[in-house]
C-alpha cells in the first residue's frame, strides 16, 4: 500500500523511488500469509532438488544482490517511520507485534538533524537522558539505569567507553527494559543498537560538506553499487574537526568503513565489513556546584557558573585529553535451508586503543566576593585498552503445530573479552589538588602523573591505582517462540542461559594476585499480545536481566566483588500500540522496574560490600512517529519517570532519594513539513524537568526547554542543502552531570550549514 504523500516526501528528499519499499516481515502472519510462506519454502526446496538431480533448470537466473533486500525494504522504513526491526526479538518482527517498548530512529531523522553522536539524538527519545561520562565517553540513563556499556552495533556488544559517530549508521534502535534474552548481561534499563549501512546493491554516490559554529568542518562520503548479480560493495568515510563552545575545546574524528556483500546462491548471503575509527578531543568534566551552608537532600544547592559565562573551562588545555582508536571486523553468513528454517552466523572482532586524562573540579566553588573565591582541581589518567571477539549463531524456524503458527528462534553466543585497566593519579607540585579562583578556573601549570600502590592493603582494601589485566569468557544459549495462536492472540516465551567466567590479575600485588569468579544465570522473558483489530495491539511482558558484580566495565575483581551475587533487573510492562495509518504509529507503555542486589558498604568490614541495595523505577512513556499528513512528519515523545532508591546505598544515598539524572517529566517533539518539492522546514522542542547530579540529591539541575529548527532546500536531483540551528533562543541550561561537582552546561546557539550532492 502506498500512503499518499510519502512519494512526495521521498522525491523532495532527493530519493528516486516512486513507491514505498516492499516490506518483508518475518513475524507471525495471517493465515493466508502462512500458506504463502509454505509455498515459498516448497519452491526453494524444489529448486535445490532440481539442482541436485542435474536436470535442466527452467527457473529465472539468480536474483541480484539487491532484490528487495535493502534495509528500508526489510523494515518498511520511509522518512521517520519504520514498520519493523529484528533487534529486539532476533527475528524481523513488526513493531506492532513486539511486547516491549522500542524506539527506532531512521537515517532520515539522523540526516535531518545533522546529528553526529548518540547523545545528540537521544534528547528526542523519551525515557532516555544523557550522563556526562566524565567528559570522555557516551553514557546514557535509560529508565533510571545508568550504563556506559549497553551499546551495541549490528547486535554485537560495543561496550568500551568512547564517543561513537553516526556517519555509517542506517538506524538507531533503543530497546527499553531488560533484554538479556537477546543481548545477554546488563541492559537492565535498556540499550542502544546501531545498525550500520550495508552493501545492498543499490546505487548510491553521495557526499556532504558541513560547516558551522565553533569552527566546525565535516565531510562525508557514501558510495556503493552492485558489481554484478552476486557482489555488491559500499564505502562510508568521514572527517570532522571542530572547536567547541567551551574555552580551549577541540575535537578531531575520522573513520572509514568498507563493506561487501556476496550472494553465491539464491539461499546464501555473506557480508563482510571493516571499520577504522579515530576520535581525539578535549576531556571536559564541566563545572563545580556552588558551596552553600546547610546543603542537604532537603536543601540542595545549584551549579556554579562564573559571571553567567558557560564557556569557562575548569581544567588544563595542555593535559585534558580523550582518545580512541577502534578497529572492527565483522563477517555474517545467512542461509535459507527452506521449509521455514534459516540460519545466521555472525562474528565480530574489535580492537580498542583507549585512554583519557582529566583535570577536573574536585570540590564545590566557594564565593568570597565579587569575582573571587576558591575551589580545588584534581587529576587522574586512565588507559582502558580492550579486545572483543564474539560469535553468534541464530536459527529461525517457522512451522505449524496444528492450527498454531510458530516462529522459533534459538542459538548460541560465545565471547572473549581481554584488556587492561591502568590508572595514574595526578599531583600538582606534590599536592593531590590545586586551589583555583572559580571565576578564573583554567589551569596552565604542570601536572605529574604517578601510579600509586598500596603496599600493605588490609583485607578488602584497594591495592592502589588500578593495574589489572582481565579476561571475560561468555558462553550463552537461548530459545524463544513467538506463537500465533489466533489472528488476535500472540504469545512470546523465551529463556537465555549465560555463563560469565571472569578472571582478573591485580599487578599491584607482588607476583600478581589472580582472582576468578564464575556466574551462571538464566534470564526469562514472556509476553502476550492481544490484537482486537489488525492495526492495534495490547501487550503485557515480564523479563529479567543480570549484571555481574564486576560491573559494566568488569576491568578488575576485588575481595569484595569476588563474593557478591550479580545485580538483578526485573521488569513488568503493559502497553498499547496503534498503527493509526500505514505510516503513523502511536505507542504507550506503563512499567515497573526493580533493581536489587546493589552493593552497599559493609559497616563491619572496611572495603567490603553487601548486596542489600535496591532501586525501584515506575514510569509511563508514549510516542507518536511517522507521517501525520502527506507532508508533515513528526516524532513526539513523553516520559514520566519516578526512579527512587528503595533501600539505602550509603549514609547519604538513602531510601526515597531520586535517582541521578532522572527527571519526573520529559517531553520532545520534532516536526518536519514539506511545503513543496523544493522547500521543507523543521522545528523541535526538548523539555527536561529538574533532576539531581548524583543519588544523594544535594545538587539540583534545573529543568529547561530547548528549541531547535532547520530549513531544507532541494536545488535539483543532484544538489540539496540544509541549515540547522540548535538552541535557537540561546538558552543557558545544564545538560548533564557525572557527580555533584562535575556538571556540564548545554551548548549555546549553534549553526550548521550542510551541502549534499548525489550523483
Amino acid at each position: 500500500m502506498v500512503f499518499p504523500g510519502c512519494v512526495h516526501a521521498q522525491q523532495a528528499a532527493g530519493q528516486t523511488n516512486a513507491t514505498l519499499p516492499a516490506v518483508t516481515i518475518d513475524a507471525a502472519k495471517p493465515r493466508a500469509a502462512h500458506k504463502r510462506q509454505r509455498s515459498a519454502s516448497s519452491s526453494s526446496s524444489a529448486r535445490r532438488a532440481t539442482r541436485r538431480s542435474g536436470q535442466p533448470q527452467t527457473q529465472q537466473p539468480p536474483a541480484p544482490v539487491a532484490n528487495t533486500a535493502t534495509f528500508d525494504a526489510r523494515t518498511g522504513t520511509v522518512g521517520y517511520y519504520s514498520n519493523s526491526t529484528s533487534v529486539a526479538t532476533k527475528t524481523n518482527t513488526s513493531l506492532l507485534n513486539i511486547a516491549q517498548s522500542v524506539n527506532v530512529v531512521p537515517k532520515q531523522m539522523l540526516d535531518d538533524q545533522a546529528t553526529r553522536s548518540i547523545t545528540d539524538i537521544t534528547r528526542y527519545i523519551p525515557g532516555v537522558t544523557v550522563h556526562q561520562g566524565e567528559g570522555n565517553r557516551d553514557e546514557l540513563v535509560i529508565r533510571g539505569v545508568d550504563s556506559s556499556a549497553n551499546f551495541f552495533v549490528n547486535g554485537f556488544r560495543d561496550d568500551v567507553q568512547y564517543f561513537r559517530d553516526l556517519y555509517n549508521t542506517q538506524s538507531l534502535e533503543v530497546i527499553k527494559g531488560p533484554s538479556a534474552l537477546t543481548f545477554g548481561r546488563g541492559a537492565g534499563g535498556g540499550l542502544v543498537n546501531r545498525t550500520l549501512k550495508e552493501a545492498d546493491g543499490q546505487r548510491i554516490y553521495e557526499a556532504t560538506a558541513q560547516t558551522g559554529s565553533w569552527g566546525d568542518r565535516r565531510f562525508t562520503i557514501d558510495a556503493g553499487q552492485a558489481v554484478n548479480d552476486k557482489v555488491a560493495v559500499r564505502l562510508n568515510a568521514f572527517y570532522e574537526g571542530s572547536d567547541t563552545f567551551r574555552d580551549f575545546g577541540r575535537l578531531e574524528r575520522y573513520g572509514i568503513n568498507p563493506t561487501l556483500t556476496w550472494k553465491p546462491t539464491d539461499d546464501t548471503r555473506i557480508k563482510l565489513s571493516y571499520e577504522y575509527y579515530h576520535d581525539k578531543e578535549l576531556a571536559d568534566r564541566g563545572n563545580p556546584s556552588l558551596a552553600a551552608t546547610g546543603t542537604s537532600r532537603f536543601n540542595p544547592t545549584v551549579p556554579f557558573v562564573p559571571n553567567n559565562d558557560f564557556s569557562k573551562f575548569f581544567g588544563s588545555p595542555a593535559y585534558n585529553d580523550a582518545y580512541a582508536d577502534v578497529q572492527t571486523t565483522m563477517a555474517v553468513i545467512d542461509h535459507d535451508f527452506g521449509n521455514g528454517l534459516t540460519v545466521k552466523n555472525s562474528t565480530m572482532y574489535a580492537d580498542y586503543n583507549r585512554g583519557y586524562t582529566n583535570i577536573y573540579p574536585g570540590s564545590a566553588a566557594t564565593v568570597t566576593g565579587p569575582g573571587t573565591g576558591t575551589m580545588n582541581l584534581s587529576a587522574y589518567r586512565n588507559t582502558t585498552d580492550r579486545e572483543n571477539l564474539f560469535n553468534q549463531t541464530d536459527f529461525t524456524y517457522k512451522a505449524f503445530t496444528g492450527p498454531i503458527f510458530h516462529t522459533i528462534a534459538f542459538g548460541t553466543e560465545f565471547g572473549r573479552q581481554t584488556g587492561l585497566g591502568y590508572r595514574e593519579s595526578g599531583t600538582f607540585n606534590g599536592a593531590t589538588s590545586v586551589a583555583r579562583n572559580p571565576f578564573d578556573p583554567t589551569y596552565f601549570g604542570p601536572v605529574t602523573f604517578t601510579h600509586n600502590i598500596n603496599n600493605n592493603p588490609a583485607p578488602g582494601q584497594s591495592s592502589g591505582d588500578s593495574n589489572s589485566v582481565y579476561r571475560l569468557n561468555v558462553s550463552s544459549a537461548y530459545a524463544q517462540d513467538q506463537i500465533d495462536v489466533t489472528r488476535w492472540l500472540q504469545l512470546i516465551a523465551g529463556v537465555r542461559y549465560d555463563r560469565f567466567d571472569m578472571t582478573a590479575t591485580d599487578r599491584n600485588i607482588p607476583g600478581g594476585l589472580t582472582r576468578n569468579r564464575v556466574d551462571d544465570k538464566i534470564s526469562p522473558r514472556v509476553g502476550v499480545i492481544f490484537k482486537p483489530i489488525d492495526n492495534v495491539s495490547l501487550y503485557g511482558a515480564y523479563s529479567i536481566s543480570y549484571l555481574p558484580a564486576s560491573g559494566d566495565q568488569f576491568s578488575a575483581l576485588s575481595d569484595s566483588t569476588l563474593i557478591l551475587d550479580p545485580q538483578k533487573f526485573e521488569n513488568t510492562e503493559v502497553g498499547a500500540k496503534w498503527s493509526i495509518n500505514p505510516k503513523l504509529m502511536w505507542t504507550a507503555a506503563l512499567y515497573e522496574l526493580h533493581r536489587t542486589n546493589q552493593p552497599i558498604n559493609d559497616p563491619n568490614r572496611v572495603g567490603f560490600s553487601l548486596p542489600n541495595g535496591a532501586t525501584t523505577v515506575r514510569g509511563f512513556e508514549t510516542t507518536l512517529n511517522g507521517y501525520v499528513t502527506a507532508d508533515w512528519q513528526s516524532i513526539l515523545g513523553y516520559a514520566y519517570t519516578d526512579a527512587r532508591i528503595a533501600k539505602d546505598l550509603s549514609t547519604t544515598i538513602v531510601a526515597g532519594n531520586r535517582v541521578q539524572l532522572v527527571p519526573y517529566n520529559q517531553f520532545s517533539w520534532w516536526n518536519k513539513y514539506q511545503f513543496n518539492p523544493r522547500w521543507a522546514a523543521a522545528v523541535g522542542v526538548v523539555y527536561l524537568g529538574n533532576s539531581y547530579a548524583s543519588n544523594d540529591d544535594t545538587v539540583r539541575l534545573p529543568g529547561f526547554v530547548r528549541v531547535d529548527a532547520a530549513l531544507y532546500l532541494k536545488v535539483n536531483e543532484t544538489w540539496s542543502g540544509q541549515l540547522n540551528v540548535e538552541n535557537i533562543f540561546d538558552k543557558g541550561y545544564w545538560a548533564s552531570a557525572d557527580s555533584n561537582n562535575n556538571l556540564s552546561p548545554g551548548q549555546g546557539r549553534t549553526f550548521r550549514v550542510l551541502a549534499r550532492a548525489k550523483f
